[in-house]
């Protein structure tokens, strides 16, 4: 049986690669630190996924897990033998674990040199590419070009919400219906695996921002501003006439430098945004505001969902006054228990407005986006 390892064992884990991998064939071994999830997984090995709106269940069986803060021998074994390593455990925690990567492929010269395919399932560009980088560190110059023949790592795009939940019945994950995995197919090594939900493209650059620069970007404007009219829940945020006409202008100019980048068919682009706002209205996510909006410094960053699409509409001739208003809204995000929000406020009134726009956003004085901005903060500071 094909073997894969999962790094991260939460909502997207399960319920979404996990699963996918599990219904193409896949042993699934997932790895986390979380010692009550990990010993659930391993006495029961299975678990059920719910689709929200929908009464049936669909049982993901043949799984195990490991801890691998107890366990980091069994966790080499896995990745030592796996054809397939994938990960959902955010971006910032991807370069902990390139060494003991490194240390199973430098294993695999001598015990397994069949093709293996480690894939970051990160919402973020190059994602893949980032923990690459991070386990090539951990890796001797000479051996490289060895492991560069049995070892791929491509870029993916990945997109379906899973919002934050607790459930009585133990590992069940509730998911919206709606999902995507594009997998770049030029830097995958073997034979392309046939993983029902998964499409292997050659332009993943514009599945990845095309995904990330209407949905993310979308779904962060509907939190940023909800969160300002103190609402809970998405689905009551997008029902908002203000927030949702801010939102649809959001997607006009997000969508004007994606047409002109990719190519797209504008009509293509519109069904897209059509069907994100669809998602957005499902009531039944109940999708909680200030789980979205969380890390507003890493959203705000010029490389990200609110920024670059602003800077790429400012590029082709186009003023993006909505997503400036979102940048607003999302620097007087003040929600307590989120570090980078807490961060964010007391920059702010250490050293004023001004001053954090540029220094979150990387919008200099005397630029159009920094004016754009900061015509918009006058109502929240």
């Amino acid at each position: 049986m094909k073997k894969a390892v999962h790094f991260g064992a939460g909502n997207i884990g399960r319920g979404f690669i996990g699963l996918l991998l599990n219904k193409a064939g896949y042993q699934v071994t997932f790895v986390d630190v979380a010692e009550n999830l990990v010993d659930n997984i391993n006495k029961l090995g299975k678990y059920n996924i719910k689709i929200f709106g929908k009464p049936e269940k669909i049982l993901v069986e043949n799984v195990n897990a490991i801890n691998s803060a107890k366990n980091p021998e069994q966790l080499l074994e896995a990745l030592i033998e796996a054809d397939i390593i994938t990960t959902a455990i955010g971006a910032k925690i991807l370069p902990t674990i390139a060494p003991i990567i490194a240390k199973a492929l430098i294993a695999r010269l001598k015990k397994n040199k069949s093709p293996v395919n480690i894939i970051a399932c990160e919402n973020l560009i190059g994602n893949t590419e980032i923990l690459k980088k991070a386990v090539y560190e951990n890796l001797p110059a000479e051996i490289q070009p060895e492991i560069e023949k049995f070892a791929g790592f491509p870029n993916t795009a990945v997109d379906r919400i899973v919002p934050a939940q607790k459930n009585e019945e133990p590992l069940l994950i509730k998911v919206e219906e709606f999902s995507e995995w594009d997998i770049d197919s030029k830097s995958w090594i073997g034979e392309i695996p046939q993983i029902e939900g998964v499409s292997f493209v050659e332009n993943l650059d514009a599945y990845i921002e095309r995904k990330i620069f209407t949905v993310n970007t979308g779904h962060a404007s509907v939190a940023y501003l909800g969160y300002l009219k103190k609402f809970r829940y998405i689905d009551d945020a997008i029902q908002d006439a203000e927030i949702l006409n801010c939102v649809k202008g959001v997607f006009a100019e997000s969508s004007a430098f994606l047409i002109d980048k990719y190519k797209f068919a504008p009509s293509v682009q519109q069904s897209y945004v059509e069907s994100t706002l669809r998602r957005f209205e499902n009531q039944f996510l109940l999708d909680e505001i200030t789980r979205v909006a969380r890390g507003p410094k890493r959203k705000l960053s010029p490389s990200d969902r609110i920024i670059f699409p602003a800077n790429q509409a400012i590029a082709i001739g186009k003023t993006p006054k909505n997503l400036a208003k979102v940048t607003a809204a999302a620097l007087a995000f003040n929600f307590k228990h989120d570090a980078e929000a807490v961060e964010i406020q007391n920059f702010i009134s250490r050293n004023g407005i001004d001053s954090a726009i540029t220094q979150f956003t990387g919008a200099e004085k005397n630029s159009e986006l920094f004016a754009l901005i900061r015509s918009e903060v006058k109502s929240h500071f």
